[in-house]
């Protein structure tokens, strides 16, 4: 069964079993998790709002966002992207569906105080900020020398970086987002993912909602094509690189043959100058016959 396992990262896959409607009591233990919320704060309840047909033909443009987005009991907007293939924009692009998160929750006449604030979760499978070592970074608009300061809660980007989490010391027993993220990741040993599933409801609730929606042949179609369109993705970018190599190759390869010929021509010069200045021809002479300076001719 393990080996057998579909990735719950495929971002369709993740769409079907956290962002559609039923879906309510995974994705509030998910958001709990990564928010760091328990107790008397944690979220009690979750609206899903769905923002398109997750079709097979969707899954299958490799251009396709496929995002899940909520609105929590307390008035916030959520929206979580997984992005598996790094395309060097994943900064602005958050922030810009951030703010499309923003604009949407803002109502004609409405008192800007009363716009909800927008929690973006982003979930990489690539190394994302090497300058940073913790797996899971936060960000807000804090005031420059102050960094106390918080010039509004109304935004909040956060990143989950699969490829730390991996490298990472686990604590399952106590830490809920190292036992979504352990459940997550494929590459998850299988007892460790069955141990998790025991241990959380929620994340429970996950895999049976996996189980569920991978029984329909047009869901596995969906998520097929939708991995095939990721492959075809990342071919796509090798190839380009692969030629643009080649073509380097090819063009340092020029470039040492021209300096290849251009050295072997002044090499000859400074030979043609050496028997020329044997024979007693005046430096003139020989710097107008062979084109070498007088310096040239003088070291030789």
């Amino acid at each position: 069964m393990a080996q057998d396992r579909l990735n719950p990262l495929n971002d369709y896959l993740f769409l079907k079993v956290m962002g559609e409607k039923g879906d309510e009591e995974q994705l509030r233990a998910f958001l709990n998790a990564v928010l760091g919320r328990e107790g008397p704060e944690a979220i009690e309840t979750v609206e899903i709002i769905e923002n398109r047909t997750a079709a097979a033909e969707v899954a299958g443009d490799k251009t396709s966002i496929l995002d899940v987005r909520a609105r929590t009991g307390g008035g916030e907007r959520v929206a979580i992207e997984v992005q598996l293939k790094n395309l060097g924009n994943m900064d602005r692009r958050s922030l810009f569906y951030w703010s499309r998160e923003f604009s949407r929750g803002m109502e004609a006449g409405q008192d800007y105080r009363e716009v909800p604030n927008v929690i973006a979760i982003n979930i990489v499978n690539y190394r994302f900020l090497p300058e940073v070592a913790e797996f899971h970074t936060s960000f807000h608009i804090r005031e420059d020398t102050h960094r106390e300061v918080l010039l509004t809660e109304a935004l909040e980007i956060r990143f989950i970086d699969m490829v730390k989490f991996r490298r990472a010391e686990r604590d399952i027993r106590k830490e809920p987002l190292h036992r979504w993220l352990t459940w997550l990741d494929r590459e998850s040993p299988w007892s460790l993912v069955e141990e998790v599933v025991k241990m959380d409801a929620g994340i429970r609730k996950a895999e049976e909602r996996l189980a569920h929606v991978t029984g329909d042949k047009e869901v596995l179609r969906a998520y097929q094509m939708r991995e095939m369109a990721l492959s075809d993705w990342t071919s796509g970018l090798n190839h380009a690189r692969e030629e643009g190599e080649q073509k380097g190759e090819q063009r340092g390869r020029l470039e040492g043959l021209r300096e290849g010929r251009l050295e072997g021509r002044i090499e000859g010069q400074r030979e043609v100058a050496a028997r020329m200045k044997k024979r007693g021809v005046p430096a003139g002479q020989i710097a107008e016959d062979t084109g070498l300076s007088a310096e040239d001719i003088a070291k030789l």
